[in-house]
């Protein structure tokens, strides 16, 4: 059933793709989602420029674009986006993404107090990877296009601007980058056929969406996507409404459950028993960590956890919404407007947030403990317990209906993770720790790579023996920035790795340094057994060191 809704819908794509040629609008689109596949680490996912991610299919028989682990063809989710909802001009708008999506490459500009949308050859899929450079990566050499526009990139000479072969592409730090440019700006991108909500006038939002991961110990399990949102509407969004989607397909996606964390703003799915057709025994539990980081605007806290089933007979609950029902849901009740009841609470107890309790401490409301099914604004019902297994969609929204003026940006950051345990219940706990990693990077705003570690300036310049060494297959090398550096506005330190015939395998950092003491590490994670030099350049100084990668 689920192949054959995203084989319709991919269907549908083609056609709008195929159908509109006008100049200045969806004749740009390219649709190739297998282009832009974020794959860096144990995750394979699959990005597409209708706002759509984690969208495949990857196999025949299991139809998700979120592969993991990378390669084994097993899939954890079948489809995710961002969607935007409120009203302008007192008519309700959304900009909906959750299996065709609304969103195509583009910008908006004001024209006489208008908003009209544009779209050039530019305006496409960026990707770029750790050791890529100008020579063997087009998007690396042509990235300073969407600078403007929001595309991160780390400030080698510390001037403000970017420099063409100069500063670095993508995100600091991480192993690899993936940036669009969007908007639901075109009215023809919008149909009531995209799944959730859909088919309203455009809301007029340019969306910059940067995804990115690492692959480095710790890391390797989980992805990251932001999402700057602007209102080039020229009015108010008001009572607006930001939320991301999921349909989860935990391999299987009959035996699905899902569940919350409110604490950590967590949502997730997990299977309802031990054994999965796909992922065997002990399956892993997958969800999406709400990210606000050191953000200050309350409104973009998780206000709301709810879902909706397939083939439910249950009206206000069942998987077909128009765009009433979808932000009506956003409010973080059903369809109609019932209330969620918690079971067995007397009197009646609702919530915004469906499954909060922990599925392997027992605590708490999980499926486990069963539904009241209620509709109709009432708040009793046939009372099921447990539920019964198969498969959801859930909605995290943030927002209390909020105002969002002219020209206002917000961001939304999400982490996507996966993790497996010793059962069924106990993946879900191990990804509530994955989510604690998770949240420490973003809440150190995601600072990875070289750290300052001593606050005492050297008097001389020092390169460390790396320890340990013999290593398998990490490292760490520390070195000293003396405070000459200072007296020239610092110093650009490149640190780089090489192999016994002098062939340079790695950069590690090509910036400009304050003076200080620092540590980077060297994940040789594909690089062969043997002798490998490393050295440390600045203008003043160059030392090299020997080490032994030993497998």
């Amino acid at each position: 059933m689920a192949k054959d809704i995203l084989n319709k819908f991919k269907i549908l794509l083609v056609l709008i793709v195929l159908c509109f040629s006008t100049h200045n609008a969806i004749s740009e689109i390219h649709y190739d989602s297998l282009k832009w596949n974020l794959n860096i680490n144990n995750i394979s996912s699959l990005f597409r420029n209708t706002g759509v991610f984690d969208a495949g299919p990857l196999t025949n028989t299991n139809p998700g674009g979120f592969e993991w682990p990378k390669g084994s063809g097993k899939s954890a989710i079948f489809s995710a986006g961002l969607t935007i909802a409120g009203y302008l001009n007192n008519q309700l708008r959304m900009a909906a993404a959750s299996y065709q999506g609304e969103y195509a490459p583009g910008y908006i500009i004001n024209i006489n107090g208008i908003p009209v949308t544009r779209v050039d050859s530019r305006f496409r899929f960026y990707k770029v990877t750790r050791g890529d450079n100008q020579y063997n990566n087009p998007d690396w050499l042509t990235w300073g296009n969407m600078v403007p526009f929001g595309a991160p990139f780390t400030d080698v000479n510390h001037n403000g601007i970017y420099d063409t072969a100069i500063d670095t592409p993508g995100v600091k730090g991480a192993d690899q980058t993936i940036f669009i440019c969007l908007t639901d700006g075109f009215p023809e991108t919008h149909t009531s056929g995209e799944g959730f909500g859909g088919g309203t006038l455009p809301i007029f939002s340019e969306v910059h969406l940067t995804a990115w991961a690492y692959n480095k110990p710790g890391l390797e399990d989980m992805q990251f996507i932001k999402w700057d949102i602007i209102n080039k509407s020229l009015q108010t969004w008001s009572n607006a409404y930001f939320a991301v989607d999921c349909y989860p397909s935990l391999g299987n996606s009959h035996d699905d459950y899902i569940g919350c964390d409110t604490i950590r703003q967590l949502g997730y799915c997990y299977n309802a028993d031990n054994l999965d057709s796909i992922y065997g025994y002990n399956p892993p539990a997958v969800g999406f960590l709400w990210l606000n980081c050191n953000q200050s605007n309350n409104d973009l806290h998780l206000k709301s956890f709810t879902y909706l089933i397939q083939d439910n007979t249950l009206p206000c609950e069942n998987l077909f919404v128009f765009t009433v029902d979808a932000y009506t849901l956003l409010k973080g009740v059903k369809k109609d407007g019932t209330p969620w009841v918690i079971p067995n609470t007397n009197p009646p107890r609702t919530t915004k947030f469906c499954y909060s309790g922990d599925p392997e401490t027992g605590n708490g409301w999980t499926e486990y403990g069963g539904q009241i099914k209620n509709c109709g604004n009432v708040l009793t019902g046939e009372y099921v317990h447990p539920t019964v297994p198969g498969d959801r969609f859930f909605i995290m929204s943030a927002g209390n209906g909020f105002n969002v003026p002219a020209n206002d940006t917000n961001t939304v950051i999400i982490a996507q993770l996966i993790a497996r345990g010793t059962n069924n219940k106990n993946s879900v706990t191990k990804l509530k720790q994955l989510s604690d990693a998770a949240r420490n990077l973003c809440s150190n705003g995601f600072v990875i790579g070289v750290n300052n570690i001593s606050s005492e300036i050297p008097d001389s310049y020092m390169l460390y023996q790396n320890y340990p060494n013999p290593f398998n297959p990490v490292t760490k090398i520390k070195f000293d920035i003396s405070m000459d550096s200072r007296l020239r506005g610092n110093d650009n330190v490149t640190l780089k790795i090489y192999d016994i015939l002098g062939r340079e395998v790695a950069t590690l950092i090509n910036e400009k340094l304050t003076p200080g003491t620092y540590e980077v590490v060297w994940e040789a994670v594909n690089n062969a057994s043997g002798v490998y030099f490393y050295k440390l350049e600045t203008e003043d100084y160059s030392e090299t060191k020997k080490m032994v990668l030993m497998r």
